[in-house]
């Protein structure tokens, strides 16, 4: 072999090695993506696991479990971004032809479908025999998104005359609108009134949406065509109060709501009222209803003032003391019996076992979620079969902890407050145990919790409400939205259907018809 052939093969293999140290390196950095991907997840999850199992930790609420799965979720599809691209650099595997890549599920029928054909680059035979037979084909669906679109919605209404005599002019009338020769549809001013009071969007923040599609929209238009909207809302919110007057059993809690005080230049504490009802954890026909009240303070007389005229018996709430006046009301169906929440007791033990590892905390953790436990498999059955079993498994429980919770009052410093936990729960006793006496009674006021967080939500995002009108408002478009939201309800469609039927002239009489629980049943029935 003479030297020149020697020097290309030594380029040659030069060359060769240079590409395979490349292609190695390139292995490697995939692989250590790989391996740092994999690392993340596992300390995500550890974290979650630690915060779920922990001897000293409550378990998490659901709202709280979203940011540390919305984490892993995200972290998993990095780990598996850089496991399939460090797969596909080590060992490439070419798809076989006719293989098909199904989908997770099958994506609604009723999403439009927009097709697209690839060919390949060319239909000849590659032996030179002509054109090649169509034989079948591979279908993919993949779920695609374009920007929210705003449109322009034109009425033209015609005018007539005859030509043969003096006739009047026929034309169609005007149809009625939220805001008469306005800018908005019913269906606009629907989406606008839930991005606020369900989406927790305020005005300004809505109006910077809409700018960056060209629209122009200040936050006193949006303000104004929502007052108007809450104008012809106010029959359906007084109906549904009218269906929590009849209920048996009521959820009730409050929050704060700062309203803005124009002459002292800041705001003042008022509160929102929560009053629910919901009967599906006994399996019961009633629709869940959550009505929102606004007040300008907390006192009882508030609470008294709210439920005047209601017919129930049971008020499922927290400790605070001014409810304590609504056991001494004269009414026809008899003072009110509170039904206190075993959810807030066992937050107060649950901090002290992080703060201090009280063994008295744990152990009286330990008890109380045995008696969840027990709800667990009751929940949704008729009210005798939940009393029956309450009275069978969590009874006993029920008899062993009073006086186990006395002898360590008994023990420790009255001053701790360890001692201050106990004796709440001793105080509040009688209402923590009437859950023993009516299959229908929960164990916690977690329904009405859970309706009145997103409140909180949007009063952070919103600071304040202008007004106590605001807050009323407020009060109402809250408690529609949050129907629509505990009966599975589409609040934007339901809104957009209302407005129109109100405006349309739907009879105030028969105003029970246009309930959020309702809506489903009479969507089924328009199409």
């Amino acid at each position: 072999m003479d030297i020149a052939s020697l020097s290309v093969e030594n380029t040659a293999l030069k060359e060769l090695l240079a590409q395979t140290q490349a292609s190695l390196a390139e292995h490697q950095a995939a692989l250590a993506q790989s391996e740092e991907a994999r690392r993340r997840l596992e300390s995500i999850l550890s974290n979650l696991r630690r915060e779920k199992f922990g001897a000293t930790s409550e378990k998490l609420s659901p709202e709280q479990y979203n940011l540390p799965l919305e984490d892993v979720e995200i972290a998993q599809g990095i780990l598996d971004a850089a496991h399939e691209r460090a797969q596909a650099l080590i060992r490439p595997v070419p798809k076989e032809p006719g293989t098909r890549n199904g989908n997770r599920g099958c994506l609604p029928f009723h999403l439009p479908r927009v097709e697209r054909i690839i060919e390949p680059e060319s239909t000849q035979c590659p032996c030179g025999c002509g054109e090649m037979a169509r034989i079948g084909e591979d279908v993919s669906e993949r779920l695609d998104r374009i920007p929210a679109q705003l449109r322009v919605l034109v009425t033209r209404r015609p005018k007539y005359v005859c030509r043969h005599c003096a006739g009047a002019v026929v034309q169609a009338h005007a149809p009625e609108h939220i805001v008469p020769s306005g800018l908005p549809t019913e269906a606009l001013i629907a989406q606008i009134i839930v991005a606020k009071f369900g989406d927790h969007l305020p005005f300004y923040r809505q109006a910077k949406i809409y700018a960056r599609e060209g629209i122009v929209l200040d936050r006193a238009s949006l303000g104004n065509w929502v007052g108007r909207a809450c104008f012809h809302l106010r029959p359906v919110g007084d109906c549904m109060h009218r269906h929590l007057a009849q209920a048996a059993r009521l959820f009730m809690d409050e929050t704060t709501a700062p309203v803005l005080d124009p002459g002292r230049k800041q705001t003042r504490k008022g509160y929102f009222w929560a009053i629910a009802c919901d009967d599906r954890g006994h399996s019961g026909i009633g629709p869940p209803i959550v009505v929102f009240k606004y007040a300008a303070g907390r006192s009882g007389r508030f609470a008294e003032e709210f439920l005047s005229g209601f017919r129930g018996r049971f008020l499922q709430c927290d400790g605070y003391d001014g409810y304590d006046r609504l056991t001494r009301l004269e009414r026809p169906e008899g003072p009110w019996s509170l039904v206190h929440c075993w959810s807030h007791l066992r937050r107060r033990f649950v901090k002290q076992m992080r703060n201090t590892k009280s063994p008295i905390a744990e152990t009286a953790v330990r008890q109380i979620a045995a008696l969840y436990a027990i709800e667990a498999t009751v929940r949704g059955h008729a009210p005798e079969a939940r009393l029956t079993m309450r009275r069978r498994q969590s009874a006993p429980i029920i008899e062993a902890l009073k006086p186990w919770l006395e002898k360590q009052l008994s023990m420790i410093s009255s001053g701790s407050v360890l001692a201050e936990d106990i004796r709440y729960a001793l105080n509040h006793w009688e209402g923590l145990t009437r859950f023993l006496e009516d299959g229908r009674l929960e164990l916690d006021t977690n329904p009405v919790e859970n309706s009145i967080r997103p409140i909180a939500l949007t009063r952070k995002n919103a600071l304040f409400a202008g007004h106590e009108i605001g807050a009323e408002n407020w009060a109402l478009l809250a408690s529609i939205v949050g129907t629509c939201k505990l009966n599975d309800v589409d609040p934007v469609a339901y809104l957009e259907k209302t407005l129109v039927a109100i405006i349309n002239g739907h009879p105030q009489s028969q105003i029970d018809e246009l309930m959020p629980w309702r809506f489903q049943r009479m969507s089924s029935r328009n199409q």
